[in-house]
């Protein structure tokens, strides 16, 4: 008899805690990432606004930008590799403007945005003048209320 008692307040007490699992208000969490995001491309922006904007993913993050960057596997060393990529380019930018156009939220797993952005620059890796206006569309998985996968398209 204790036995059952013991295995039906287990299993009560584990229901109560995953109804109590946290929801995160998507629309926010998607302002957020942008506003964090767009930081990390000023021509002003530092190693602290790239570890900013990294907090909000998850150690194994997965990340695809078509056409460069094709496999969007989640590897444990998949923030790190982001911070790599991220740091070499961080400063090249003279200029960056963005503008959040739209926000998708697909419950509490997915989380679509869309914008536009122009920059000017120099390419660190060959020296030559960069220049882009583009719409963007980045879908953001979400997991544990931080971002497991990133997909980038351009419009």
């Amino acid at each position: 008899m204790t036995k059952w008692l013991f295995l039906f307040v287990s299993l009560a007490f584990s229901a109560m805690s995953i109804a109590k699992e946290k929801t995160i208000d998507l629309n926010k969490f998607a302002q957020e990432y942008f506003e964090k995001m767009v930081a990390t491309q000023s021509p002003n922006a530092t190693a602290k606004e790239l570890e900013v904007y990294l907090a909000l993913l998850k150690e194994d993050v997965g990340h695809s930008h078509l056409p460069w960057e094709t496999d969007d596997a989640r590897l444990p060393d998949g923030k790190q590799a982001m911070r790599k990529g991220m740091t070499f380019y961080l400063g090249a930018h003279t200029h960056y403007q963005a503008e959040l156009l739209d926000v998708f939220t697909f419950n509490q797993s997915a989380v679509a945005i869309r914008y536009k952005n122009d920059a000017k620059g120099i390419h660190p890796q060959n020296n030559q003048a960069i220049a882009y206006s583009q719409v963007m569309m980045e879908v953001l998985e979400i997991e544990d209320g931080k971002v497991a996968v990133i997909r980038k398209y351009h419009e």
